[in-house]
């Protein structure tokens, strides 16, 4: 049964109109993305008998927020879709309404109206740029360990000492800009003691987080929402084929690993 002990409201600054939804993240899995369904609620006598759509817009924004008001930000849509829910198109595809579109009609009476959206899969995921340290808020932080594989071959008469792994994140902005961003986000010394003309295996566990990163300026996060829960962005997809500035931001993960050997012999 789905959980209706949260949802989402969102009411025009006249009140006449209100937008619900049953969450704010939708998760692309590659093959497809999870569609947008919810219900729209209007005022009878604002409706007047016009038309009324919903629209989904993938759009890109460059540009401080304070520079917005002024008219300085970029701003480019790269995907628009529009439904028309008011009156509903007879030829438009409808599927069965979902257990939250039932309840909240039944709650919210005849003048709501169901609507869903399916997101095609080639549009990237929600990014933002991390501001700057006096710009950066409380959020709340989460990851998951990667595996790094470290085998070595030393033929040297060196003994090694330490293995130390860090993670950089690679931020390019190639839809207005060009402008990129290496910004290290994990560093880890191990001890370990390789003897000379001797190898080794071993695999590392390691976990970038934002919690340690969040005054780095560039770095990229996943779609802030209002309640600020964000992490690190994740790695761009690229399918074949498809326009890199239709993505505007790429990102990607470096793993280096650095070995420390013993001074002298």
């Amino acid at each position: 049964m789905a959980n209706m002990s949260r949802v989402f409201k969102k009411t025009c600054s006249n009140g006449k109109l209100s937008m619900y939804l049953g969450k704010r993240d939708f998760v692309d899995h590659v093959d497809m993305v999870e569609p947008i369904d919810g219900v729209v609620l209007v005022d009878p006598d604002y409706l007047k008998g016009r038309k009324m759509f919903v629209m989904l817009t993938c759009a890109f924004r460059y540009g401080h927020d304070d520079l917005d008001v002024i008219g300085l930000t970029f701003r480019k849509d790269l995907y628009v879709q529009v439904q028309q829910v008011v009156p509903a198109e007879p030829n438009s595809p409808r599927g069965p309404l979902t257990v939250l579109q039932e309840r909240l009609l039944h709650k919210l009476g005849d003048n709501a109206y169901p609507f869903t959206l399916q997101m095609v899969v080639n549009l990237p995921c929600s990014v933002t740029l991390q501001p700057g340290p006096d710009d950066t808020g409380k959020v709340n932080y989460h990851g998951e360990p990667i595996s790094v594989n470290v085998s070595i071959n030393n033929s040297t008469n060196k003994v090694i000492k330490k293995i130390k792994i860090s993670v950089d994140q690679i931020t390019d902005v190639v839809l207005y800009s060009l402008d990129k961003y290496t910004k290290t986000v994990f560093v880890q010394e191990f001890t370990e003691t390789i003897a000379a003309n001797s190898t080794f295996s071993k695999s590392f566990a390691v976990t970038p987080l934002l919690a340690p990163n969040c005054q780095k300026q560039g770095l990229a996060l996943d779609g802030k929402l209002k309640q600020g829960d964000t992490n690190l962005a994740s790695s761009t997809i690229l399918r074949p084929g498809v326009d890199k500035e239709l993505l505007g931001i790429l990102v990607s993960y470096k793993v280096r690993v650095n070995l420390m050997v013993s001074c002298g012999g």
